[in-house]
């Protein structure tokens, strides 16, 4: 008995008590405790970011799609570049850049 006259009497309300066990609760043993819901929230950005760029990505291949749909020298242009095709009387050169890695 004698130990509990040294602690200060704020620290007997049981209001105190029951609002530290709470934070306890909260931030440490809870399934979905603060630093969970921190770094969920953090993902959800980063997964918004890349959502964002692939819905530019998606707009960019849709314009290029209604360009080849429209315009046939674009799809030559696009069939050249991309799987290197070639009219029956050209030569085809292949050009690449060497890393020095």
């Amino acid at each position: 008995m004698k130990f509990l006259k040294q602690i200060p009497s704020w620290l007997h309300s049981k209001y105190l008590i029951a609002a530290v066990a709470f934070m306890v609760w909260m931030f440490f043993i809870d399934r979905n405790d603060i630093p969970l819901q921190w770094k969920r929230i953090n993902e959800l950005k980063k997964l918004q970011q890349s959502e964002t760029g692939l819905n530019n990505q998606i707009l960019s291949t849709r314009q290029e799609l209604e360009l080849l749909k429209t315009n046939p020298s674009t799809l030559e242009k696009y069939a050249r570049e991309k799987y290197m095709m070639k009219k029956d009387n050209e030569d085809l050169y292949i050009v690449t850049k060497n890393n020095p890695n």
